[in-house]
């Protein structure tokens, strides 16, 4: 499905964007993954994944994940704006430094990264742009004001985005997960007062049955990667497991 493509991954290697790149591997697609940290022995042992160490907070990251693209690429098929973090900061809490970071990290890293790739994005005249949004972007989980303030951001984005980049034969989404099972989010859960309950109502919020693994995100960006998804551009796509479809109840 995805045979000769070259895609780039921030934030490839760990959580929902490892679920991406082993989709997008599984479909035939060549990756570059853009993270701090090193890959594992299963990605850097593979021949059709790449690394390129930035921090993505660093105003320099854009070009050098340029300069990291190998040689014989002159093209540039799928672009995945993945990698973000949160904090839980109420307003009274938060100093402009966290929102400073945050603000950097979750929307000013995937913007320029997509300026600083637009040539090669544009060199094929077929690429596709897949920006990971959130639930967060539709609804709000307290003390989440600068978090859902990014992810809101990236779904603007996106949608502004596909409008200026559709002549160019580049189309471009968004993908907004629901509750994923990570490690951050196993962490998350571990630390509730009672964690077999909070993991018991948490599946109650989900009419499917039960939460998203990093697959389901991964499986949903290799359909907007490929040219079974051609007609698709501009759209926010909520992979939640039903969750926000379902209206809460008191009891």
């Amino acid at each position: 499905m995805l045979t000769n493509k070259f895609a780039i991954v921030t934030g490839g290697g760990r959580g929902i964007g490892r679920g991406i790149t082993l989709a997008l591997l599984k479909a035939g697609a060549t990756v570059m993954i853009v993270q701090r940290q090193s890959l594992d022995s299963t990605l850097s042992h593979n021949n059709r994944v790449h690394w390129c160490q930035a921090d993505l907070a660093d105003v320099h990251a854009p070009q050098q994940i340029v300069k990291a693209i190998p040689e014989q690429v002159n093209t540039v098929d799928i672009l995945v704006n993945n990698a973000g973090f949160m904090f839980e900061l109420s307003l009274d809490e938060m100093i402009e430094a966290d929102w400073d970071r945050m603000m950097t990290v979750n929307m000013r890293a995937p913007v320029f990264i997509t300026k600083a790739l637009l040539p090669l994005l544009r060199a094929k005249g077929a690429a596709s742009i897949i920006n990971i949004g959130s639930i967060e972007g539709l609804a709000a989980n307290p003390h989440h004001i600068a978090y859902c303030a990014t992810k809101s951001g990236v779904h603007g984005f996106t949608k502004a985005l596909a409008v200026d980049l559709g002549k160019d034969g580049i189309r471009c989404n968004a993908i907004a997960p629901g509750w994923i099972n990570t490690d951050l989010s196993d962490q998350y859960i571990g630390a509730q007062k009672n964690p077999a309950q909070a993991r018991e109502d948490l599946l109650r919020l989900h009419p499917i049955g039960r939460t998203g693994e990093p697959s389901d995100i991964g499986e949903m960006v290799a359909f907007l990667a490929s040219d079974a998804s051609k007609f698709i551009t501009g759209q926010i796509i909520v992979v939640d497991g039903g969750r926000t479809s379902k209206l809460p109840l008191p009891f």
